[in-house]
């Protein structure tokens, strides 16, 4: 069985929602399975601490989660046009990992939320490729070939997949960001499989 690692943060419930979409398109691939995961928000306060296993939802990754998982798709909402603080707070505490090349060849996708149309979805997307490229990924994008790139009025990216939430977060996920999830899912898969075969 493929393990793909689905890990994302989410406030407001985009990114998990677009997570599920993702998972979809994974486990569309035969052989296929997506591994839910969430990190913990950061507290402002150092000496506060979230508890070891959330109260409801995914579980939180764990840098085995990382190693162990064949394909790697990372969501983040964006804050100033970058990754939200606690992705990056996980990331961060992934140097072993980096160390040991355990993650090289690996691919990965990335996908992200804004709430507005304008606010930073391709730079967010960009900010969470960069660590990922400093630790051995492969990165795939979406294809212009999934034609609802050219017609999307909302979210969707060739650097991945997007969501325009709404300055309220209330915005549902359209049709075409949902599509956009489960091909960025089905690709990533289609591809982990391909390469795991290679390097078996």
């Amino acid at each position: 069985m493929t393990k793909i690692l689905v890990l994302y943060y989410s406030r407001y419930g985009s990114i998990k929602q677009m997570a599920q979409y993702i998972a979809r398109g994974i486990e569309s691939v035969p052989n296929c399975e997506a591994m839910i995961r969430t990190v913990p928000a950061v507290a402002p306060k150092t000496e506060t601490a979230e508890p070891a296993i959330p109260e409801s939802g995914a579980p939180y990754a764990t840098l085995d989660d990382l190693k162990q998982c064949d394909g790697l798709a990372l969501g983040s909402p964006t804050r100033f046009g970058n990754m939200a603080a606690p992705m990056k707070h996980f990331i961060d505490s992934t140097s072993s990992l980096w160390l040991s090349g355990s993650l090289v060849n690996k691919p990965a996708a990335v996908f992200s939320s804004t709430s507005s149309l304008h606010g930073g979805q391709e730079s967010t997307l960009l900010s969470m490729m960069l660590p990922l490229f400093h630790l051995g990924f492969i990165l795939l994008g979406i294809p212009y070939t999934e034609k609802d790139l050219n017609t999307t009025s909302s979210g969707g990216t060739p650097y991945g997949a997007t969501h325009y939430a709404g300055t309220d977060g209330k915005n549902i996920v359209t049709e075409e960001e949902q599509r956009l999830c489960f091909s960025m899912g089905k690709r990533l898969a289609e591809i982990t499989v391909k390469l795991t075969r290679k390097n078996a």
